[in-house]
């Protein structure tokens, strides 16, 4: 259907414009882990704003305060999720995955590789972007919560303090990595 009235695109524009500025409100309130690095979690929570907000606009069976008691309610969430895992540690295993070593000392982990369902190619993607060319100059290549990879030159990896909780990258009781 091409047109059906004034009334409804007036209604969209009064509407969206409100929905439009809820939105920002609710979002600066929520912080900036809102907006961050998405994991699978704040992903969900993004989408469903999002969904949220169409509604909102599209729907005129759905009020501007009902809409808006919705975002406010998703960013509370998040937020107490948030609050939540950071207070208790099993929390954010519910919440998050571990992030997961994929390489290391220039060699692939090939079950960590089939358990992410990640290949060879994607970690030398990862590895070009650094600016290096040989993946025996790599010490580690980790999957992070976000699903970015983190690559760490030899040069650079000192104790591997740094990867700590990282899933496969263990310590020895030496300070060294488990091969």
């Amino acid at each position: 259907m091409w047109w059906d009235s004034w009334a409804d695109l007036g209604r969209i524009l009064a509407v969206g414009a409100a929905a439009y500025v809820t939105v920002v409100v609710v979002l600066r309130l929520s912080g900036k882990r809102t907006l961050a690095k998405l994991n699978a979690y704040d992903l969900v929570v993004t989408v469903a704003l999002g969904s949220t907000l169409a509604t909102i606009l599209m729907s005129s069976d759905v009020s501007w305060a009902e809409g808006a008691v919705a975002l406010a309610l998703l960013a509370g969430l998040q937020a107490l999720v948030a609050w939540v895992s950071v207070h208790w540690s099993g929390a954010r295993n519910v919440v998050t995955s571990r992030p997961t070593l994929l390489f290391r000392e220039g060699q692939p982990l090939p079950q960590a590789l089939a358990d992410q369902r990640m290949t060879l190619d994607e970690i030398r993607q990862a590895v070009r972007a650094t600016g290096s060319g040989d993946l025996a100059d790599i010490a580690a290549v980790v999957l992070e919560t976000d699903g970015t990879l983190s690559v760490i030159p030899r040069s650079k990896i000192g104790q591997w303090t740094a990867l700590d909780g990282v899933a496969g990258a263990e310590t020895g009781a030496t300070g060294d990595r488990a091969a």
